[in-house]
């Protein structure tokens, strides 16, 4: 049978030979780490993807945001300080506005503006995303915070939105601003920008800037002082060098900065540039709701929220909030009435030396860190800058304390390898070169150039001697020294607080609030509170949350209370005898400024703590002034009218409150000994029959008496003779101290008893008693 083969189909021949196979797809497959990498298709569909949803997100809040009505910001209310108990302080609720057209504003002052602020405000679109990008992340590496917004987004938070730092209010900001560059020329936004930005006193638009720091219209506001105005918008209250002239560097420095973005874009020519000279701003007219004391307290109040990163300054403007401070109403009537009867009506119209007289005090609870009392001048509407917290003034010998607490913190000796102690003897020549130390040659001179010799830590405490503590500020260590200080509680950024021999004189320009909470440190023997001006904080019924540190213990109880001991000395019969009319025990150190500009005392009783500061300030021109011819007087110093002030202050604030005493943990050898039971009267007293310079013996009474130049008087009756502890001359009455009008008889103080042992001094205060004080060995 035959096979015939089908049509449309010829059979193939096996043996002939045709094309070569096509090779087969070698398909490899991924190893390792590299199956974890997306292929160039899913990376390419991802970017897709994103790009998507980026404009889908775009388009929806392009279409979904509207440009809202005006924020409330427009009729700003008021915030409401109270005192502790819930009593009003102040209220602060005028808000300062008044518009203008952008005509009326000088094209240089726009361009002020423009040069601080957004110098491509004309040429960029509303929004500048690489700004933006470029601003969060200086603010996430630390490099500062910035808000990365054109004029037109910060017009945008100004006036539709508000000042919250929250992500779905910079979601409206950015879409908000697109569409209003769309509605609105750059004229019309730049005008609204200039009406709504805040300056700071109280100001809001360009207009009341103008008045406000220069009691002018803005069409009459001329380069330099536009180019102030300007460079306020970037801090506006820390920039204003009339209430904070400690930064006038700073302010001065915007200010060049916006000056020459304006040489930079042709907006003013160099030698225009050149001409130029910064313009001081004038006083601040506060509103008169704000006379008296109310006016320092807000602004301390307000400098504390600021600066604390509570409330940001411009939230707080706009108003609405209800701020309990710790201040205690009778406290602050205390510090007042206790100011007014001992400086203010004692100056006089016909002394030309009293218009120059400002006084500044606090007063802090050590146990709790609450500041009770603040007093910051004669009047906020007379007098603008708070004595009480400007850092302008040198804090002089009230810092010595701090020396002292170093060395026996950091257990320091002498450079003979003595041991520091109140009862280590230092040479107190006048104008004695400080030995150790290899900068240029140091040599202090004493109050009135006066040499004592050999003496004691505790005498040279008491009479406040240069010489013994810039030797002893270099035997510690004079950064140790500044880093005790700054633990205790002065700010590190304090200036002229600076690492050298001189640093025990007090050249640092502390505040008084500031060197309230050094000295509270010390009364609650070393543990350094958190230091509140605000218990609480509320708006529209909900609580702002507060900053809340726990207290440390920042240096050793022992060197915090030998500290204390050799202050009470101080007052006892040392140069702030005038403390005693508080009543009760107390310590403390007063100070002078260079060239008697600023007396100061600085003192506490285991209950409070306060400083009270008297200070030089030309009225016209803001310089510094001496003090000499003050209140009638050749001079003030720090155991004069601040001390009295002090001591009135305090036993007010105390009255009715329990007595007590200091309890004290004291470093080895600093305990203080009983004189000879046999003393000498005044009059039969020898010179010192031992040579000068000894160290105190093993046992730890000293074996040195010092020589000469010891008994020069120090206060009224007091001879400061020294043997052992310190054996005061006695004038007619029994004072065996030399204090306050013999108030002290026989060695036994009013408030505090003698100890074991008894009189020392004999009944009826026998010549050559020592103070009263006994410290128990610990």
């Amino acid at each position: 049978m035959s096979v015939e083969p089908q049509h449309g189909w010829n059979p193939r021949d096996a043996t002939a030979v045709g094309p070569p196979p096509l090779p087969e797809k070698n398909h490899r497959r991924r190893t390792g780490f590299r199956r974890l990498l997306p292929t160039w298709r899913m990376l390419l569909g991802g970017i897709l993807l994103v790009a998507l949803l980026l404009i889908g997100g775009f388009l929806a809040g392009y279409l979904l945001v509207d440009i809202p009505p005006a924020n409330a910001a427009a009729t700003s209310q008021s915030n409401v300080y109270l005192y502790e108990d819930g009593s009003q302080i102040a209220r602060d609720g005028e808000v300062n506005r008044e518009n203008v057209k952008l005509a009326q504003v000088p094209l240089t002052v726009q361009r002020a503006v423009l040069a601080a602020e957004d110098r491509d405000f004309h040429s960029e679109r509303a929004v500048d995303p690489k700004a933006m990008v470029r601003a969060a992340w200086n603010t996430v590496t630390g490099k500062g915070r910035q808000s990365g917004s054109t004029i037109t987004q910060q017009y945008v938070k100004n006036y539709y939105l508000g000042q919250e730092q929250t992500v779905s209010r910079k979601w409206k900001e950015f879409f908000i601003a697109i569409k209003l560059g769309r509605e609105q020329s750059k004229s019309e936004i730049l005008e609204g920008y200039l009406n709504t930005s805040y300056f700071g006193r109280n100001a809001y638009g360009i207009q009341a800037a103008a008045q406000a720091y220069y009691d002018r219209d803005i069409e009459e506001i001329d380069t330099a002082r536009g180019a102030y105005l300007a460079s306020l918008l970037n801090a506006p209250s820390a920039y204003d060098v009339a209430t904070h002239p400690e930064n006038r560097a700073a302010a001065l420095g915007r200010w060049n900065y916006t000056l020459d973005g304006m040489v930079k874009k042709r907006w003013l020519s160099p030698a225009d540039r050149a001409a130029l000279t910064f313009p001081v701003p004038e006083r601040a007219k506060p509103a008169t709701g704000l006379s008296g004391q109310r006016g320092y307290i807000v602004q301390a109040v307000e400098d504390y929220l600021t600066g604390n990163d509570i409330i940001d300054e411009k939230t707080l403007a706009v108003g609405g909030y209800r701020i309990t401070t710790t201040l205690e109403r009778a406290k602050q009537t205390a510090l007042t009435e206790a100011v007014d009867d001992q400086v203010t009506s004692k100056l006089s119209d016909t002394r030309k030396a009293d218009r120059n007289v400002r006084v500044g005090g606090a007063s802090i609870d050590p146990a709790s860190g609450k500041v009770v009392a603040l007093y910051g001048g004669v009047d906020y509407t007379r007098q603008y800058v708070n004595n009480a917290t400007r850092r302008d003034y040198q804090v002089g010998s009230t810092f010595k304390p701090f020396v002292f607490t170093s060395a026996v913190e950091n257990g320091s000796v002498t450079q003979d390898d003595r041991p520091i102690t109140p009862n280590t003897v230092y040479d107190g020549t006048d104008r004695r070169t400080v030995e150790g130390w290899s900068g240029k040659p140091y040599a202090p001179e004493n109050e009135d150039g006066h040499s004592y010799g050999p003496i004691t830590v505790r005498t040279a405490t008491d009479k406040s001697i240069n010489a013994v503590y810039a030797q002893m500020a270099m035997d510690v260590g004079p950064a140790k020294v500044k880093q005790t200080a700054v633990d205790l509680g002065i700010p590190a950024s304090t200036p002229d607080l600076t690492a050298s021999p001189s640093i025990a004189l007090g050249p640092a320009t502390a505040s008084v609030l500031d060197m309230t909470k050094a000295y509270a440190t010390l009364a609650n023997h070393g543990r350094h509170g958190t230091y509140t001006l605000v218990q609480r904080v509320t708006k529209d019924g909900q609580q702002v949350r507060l900053p809340k540190k726990g207290a440390g213990q920042v240096v050793s109880r022992e060197a915090a209370d030998t500290t204390t001991s050799i202050l009470q000395s101080v007052v006892e019969g040392g140069t702030g005898t005038a403390a005693q009319s508080a009543g009760r025990p107390a310590a403390g150190k007063t100070g002078t400024a260079e060239e008697d500009k600023a007396a100061w005392f600085a003192g506490y009783t285991p209950q409070l703590a306060t400083v009270v500061a008297v200070m030089g300030q030309d009225p016209v021109t803001g310089a510094q002034k001496p003090l000499y011819g003050a209140l009638g007087l050749p001079r003030i110093n720090g155991g004069g009218a601040p001390a009295k002030i002090w001591g009135q202050y305090t036993g007010t604030a105390l009255e009715g409150s329990e007595i007590v005493e200091f309890d004290l943990e004291l470093e080895e050898g600093a305990q203080e000994e009983l004189p000879p039971s046999e003393a000498e009267s005044p009059s039969e007293s020898s010179p010192a029959s031992q040579s000068p310079g000894q160290t105190p013996s093993p046992g730890g009474s000293p074996s040195t008496t010092p020589g000469p130049g010891i008994g020069e008087p120090t206060g009224a009756g007091q001879t400061a003779g020294e043997t052992g502890g310190q054996t005061a001359g006695t004038p007619p009455g029994g004072d065996t101290r030399g204090g306050t009008g013999g108030a002290t008889t026989g060695g036994v103080s009013d408030s505090r008893p003698t100890g074991a042992g008894g009189d020392p001094g004999g009944a009826g205060g026998g010549a050559g008693s020592t103070p009263s004080r006994l410290v128990r060995p610990q």
